[in-house]
C-alpha cells in the first residue's frame, strides 16, 4: 500500500549507545519507519538485521517492545467502545489491573508489539484456570515490592478495573506493563502526552535512570518539533515519507532554531473561521451544575464533593487536574454519555437533564472530542464522511449530506489543513491526521458549544499552533462558549478567561 511505503530506501542504525528521537510533522511516515524496524511491515528489498549483544536471542521478539499511539489513548481491551466504562456489565467483567500485571509477569514473554503471548490468545483479558491460579498467588511479595510500582504511582490503580482507567492512568498501565519486562530497546511514541505535570516529571526522571543503567536503548518518536530530551543522542527526520540520515541532537537543534529542519509546509488558515456568517445564539446559562457528587464504582471514593458549576455563554474555561481526577468523567456528564446524567442535577441550555429532551438535542449544539473518542473511532470511510458524521452526531455516514453541507465539511478540511486528504480512508491516516478530522468533525456544525478534551494529543508543533488558533478565531465568535482540557498551560487559547481545576 503506498500508505505503508517509503519513498526512497530507508538506511537506519542504533548503535549501541544510542538514543534517537525520530521526529517529523503528522502523516511524514514516522510510524512506518518503526513498523519497518520492528518487522511488522516486510521489506521490498535490502535487509533489516538484529544484535542484541552475546548471549542474547537474535530476533527482535522479546528484546524489542513498542508503546504506539493507540496504547497511548488505552488500547488494551478489544473491541472497544466510546464511553465503553460507564456499562455496569462490561465493567464487571473487566479485570483487575493487579491481575493483568501478574499474569503479564508470570508469563514472561512480550512480543515486538508489547503484548504477551497469553494477553494475544486471550481476547478481553480472559484467564485460563492456570493463569487465574497464577495472578491470584497468594506470595505477591516480588509483585509489590517492584520499584517501579512507586515510580509509575501504580499502586492506587492496582485494585481498579482496566476499563475504568483514564487516559492518563493507561498511559502509566501501560508504560509498567512494558517496562517490568526489561526490554534491550524500547520504542515509544510520544511518552508525555496525556499525563499531568508530576507524572511527566516522574517518566522524564525514570528514562534517565533507565538510560543511566545502561541496559536500555531508547527510540523515541515525538511530534512536537522544537523538543528533544537532552537524553536522546541522535535524531532520525522523517518527512514525506523519506528517512534522513542520523544526525546528532545538536545538529538537529540548530537546524531547527534556523528554520531549515523541514521543508516549509502549506497547511491549514485558521482565517478562514472569521469569514463565518453570525447566527443567534443561546444567551444566559449554557450549563448549570448543583451540588455534583459521583461515587466511583467498587470503591468508596467520591469525585466532585458537591461541586457547584456555572458556565455562561460566551464563557472560555479551561478544565484542568491531575490525572483520574475526573476531568472526563465530568464531561461525559455534560454530554450525556454517562448514564448517571440524568439523576444529577445538571442543566444544558436552559433546560433541566432528565425532563423529557433526547440524547440528540443535547448533542444537536455541543463540537466534542477527546482521546477516548478517538480510541473508539474506528470507522474506516473516506475522511470527508468522517467529518460529515458531526452534522448529526454519529459514528459512521447514515444519512448522506446534502451538496451544500458537503461544501462545508470541505470548509473545515480546509482550516485545518487536510482537505487533501479528503477521499483517503481514515484508518490509513496517521494518528496526528485522525485527529485533524476528528476536530473539523467537532467544529463542522458552527456548535454554540465546543468541549475539547486535549484536543492536541499527537499532533506536531506546526499543526498544534495552527489549532490552537483555530480555536482562538472561532471563540472570537460571539456567543462562544468553550471549555477545553489540557495538561499543558501553552496549548491554551489565548482568550481562556477562567479555569476550575478538581
Amino acid at each position: 500500500m503506498p500508505q505503508t511505503r517509503m519513498k526512497q530506501p530507508v538506511d537506519f542504525t542504533l548503535c549501541q549507545g544510542e538514543h534517537i528521537a525520530i521526529m517529523g510533522p503528522n502523516g511524514g511516515g514516522k510510524t512506518c519507519l518503526v513498523d519497518l524496524l520492528t518487522g511488522k511491515n516486510l521489506l521490498l528489498q535490502g535487509q533489516l538485521t538484529y544484535d542484541f549483544g552475546p548471549g542474547v536471542k537474535p530476533s527482535a521478539y522479546g528484546n524489542i517492545v513498542q508503546l504506539t499511539f493507540e496504547d497511548a489513548l488505552g488500547s488494551v481491551e478489544k473491541p472497544y467502545y466510546f464511553q465503553q466504562r460507564f456499562n455496569s456489565q462490561d465493567r464487571d467483567e473487566s479485570p483487575l489491573v493487579s491481575t493483568v500485571l501478574k499474569r503479564a509477569l508470570a508469563s514472561g514473554k512480550v512480543s515486538a508489539t508489547g503484548l504477551s503471548a497469553d494477553e494475544a490468545r486471550a481476547a478481553g483479558h480472559g484467564l485460563t484456570i492456570e493463569e487465574a491460579r497464577d495472578a491470584g498467588a497468594e506470595d505477591d511479595s516480588e509483585f509489590l515490592s517492584n520499584p517501579l510500582l512507586d515510580t509509575f504511582m501504580m499502586r492506587p490503580l492496582l485494585n481498579k478495573r482496566m476499563v475504568l482507567l483514564s487516559s492518563g492512568e493507561m498511559r502509566r498501565y501501560q508504560l509498567f506493563k512494558y517496562l517490568i519486562k526489561k526490554p534491550r530497546v524500547l520504542i515509544v511514541d510520544n511518552p508525555f502526552i496525556g499525563l499531568d505535570t508530576e507524572m511527566r516529571d516522574q517518566l522524564d526522571l525514570f528514562f534517565r535512570h533507565l538510560i543511566a543503567e545502561g541496559n536500555v536503548q531508547i527510540i523515541m518518536i515525538i511530534s512536537m518539533l522544537d523538543n528533544v530530551p537532552d537524553y536522546m543522542t541522535h535524531v532520525v527526520k522523517v518527512h514525506d515519507m523519506t528517512v534522513s540520515a542520523k544526525i546528532t541532537r545538536e545538529q538537529y537543534l540548530s537546524e531547527w532554531k534556523n528554520g531549515v529542519a523541514f521543508p516549509d509546509t502549506v497547511m491549514g488558515d485558521a482565517s478562514l473561521v472569521s469569514t463565518l456568517a453570525e447566527k443567534p445564539e443561546a444567551q444566559g446559562s449554557i450549563i448549570s451544575i448543583r451540588n455534583l457528587s459521583l461515587k466511583l464504582p467498587e470503591t468508596n471514593r467520591v469525585l466532585y464533593g458537591g461541586l457547584n458549576w456555572e458556565v455562561c455563554s460566551g464563557e472560555k474555561w479551561a478544565l484542568q487536574g491531575r490525572n483520574g481526577s475526573g476531568k472526563s468523567t465530568l464531561l461525559s456528564l455534560i454530554c450525556a454519555d454517562h448514564p448517571a446524567a440524568y439523576a444529577c442535577d445538571i442543566s444544558l441550555f436552559g433546560r433541566r437533564r432528565g425532563t423529557g429532551e433526547s440524547i440528540w438535542e443535547i448533542k444537536r449544539n455541543i463540537g466534542f472530542v477527546s482521546p477516548e473518542f478517538h480510541r473508539a473511532y474506528k470507522e474506516n470511510r473516506p475522511a470527508i464522511e468522517i467529518v460529515a458524521s458531526g452534522l448529526h452526531d454519529s459514528v459512521g455516514l447514515y444519512k448522506r449530506p446534502r451538496p451544500e453541507q458537503m461544501e462545508v465539511c470541505l470548509f473545515w478540511m480546509k482550516v485545518f489543513g487536510i482537505d487533501q486528504l479528503k477521499d483517503r480512508m481514515f484508518l490509513t491516516l496517521s494518528s496526528g491526521e485522525q485527529r485533524l478530522c476528528l476536530l473539523a468533525r467537532a467544529f463542522v456544525k458552527d456548535p454554540t458549544l465546543i468541549i475539547l478534551d486535549e484536543p492536541l494529543h499527537g499532533l506536531d508543533t506546526y499543526r498544534r499552533n495552527l489549532v490552537r488558533n483555530v480555536i482562538s478565531e472561532f471563540c472570537k465568535r460571539q456567543a462562544k462558549t468553550l471549555i477545553m482540557v489540557t495538561h499543558y498551560i501553552d496549548e491554551l487559547p489565548g482568550n481562556i478567561t477562567k479555569s476550575i481545576t478538581l
